[in-house]
């Protein structure tokens, strides 16, 4: 690709994204050095949820990094960071409730994540393919390549777009177990809604970023014209 004015559709996405990353990792700092008063660790609150919606048979698992927790649909399983599963801290507890939201999503065929899940294998396939038929395109000026290229993009946008709903559900699903259960107070409550809050900038951004890249590509080439 070359730099020309349309480049600047994406500074406010690049800002928008190093904002957002900041906030998740200070938010998360911040709440990870605050106990919950009832001392419930992340693998506590998860198996209590799990269980109290009937997915015995979802698993638990210890991984490694930081802020690499996530749901497994394929093996049924809430992965959780060093620090989510053995913390106690308000951090801890908010994103362990907040991957199980996801199992939950699964086991009650949320609709917006059978979306999702459906088209994880060709929007993969699209992030393979869509910049070298772009390329191609260019070199062989084909438009229909450089289409084609454009195509498989916004079927990129379009995962990260219904991300979005599946994200902020879960969320919603752990705030209203941790307060209903009781497992937070308010107060407690609040850092949890500031910490799935900020995580949940960081997928408004990266659908933002795809969105704006999106529309780039098609003013600089017109919807596949290589002219």
């Amino acid at each position: 690709m070359y730099f020309d004015p349309t480049f600047l559709l994406l500074i406010p996405c690049l800002i928008l994204g190093i904002y957002a990353q900041s906030k998740v990792s200070s938010t998360y700092r911040k709440y990870n050095d605050i106990a919950n008063m009832q001392g419930y660790t992340g693998l506590d609150v998860a198996r209590k949820m799990l269980d109290d919606n009937g997915l015995y048979d979802v698993t638990i698992s210890q991984i490694g990094g930081e802020l690499s927790d996530h749901y497994d649909p394929r093996e049924k399983e809430v992965r959780l960071s060093y620090d989510v599963y053995y913390g106690n801290s308000i951090s801890a507890v908010g994103i362990a409730a907040h991957e199980v939201g996801h199992a939950i999503q699964h086991a009650k065929g949320y609709f917006p994540l059978r979306i999702r899940n459906t088209v994880i294998p060709i929007t993969n396939f699209g992030s393979f393919l869509y910049l070298p038929l772009i390329i191609l395109g260019i070199v062989l000026s084909a438009a229909p390549l450089i289409k084609w290229g454009i195509i498989f993009f916004s079927l990129i946008v379009f995962f990260q777009v219904i991300t979005l709903p599946v994200e902020f559900n879960a969320s919603r699903r752990a705030i209203a177990t941790l307060g209903g259960e009781n497992i937070l107070n308010q107060g407690e409550l609040a850092g949890a809604k500031s910490v799935l809050g900020a995580a949940a900038l960081t997928y408004v951004a990266a659908a933002v970023t795809a969105i704006f890249q999106l529309l780039r590509l098609i003013l600089i080439f017109g919807g596949g014209r290589s002219d």
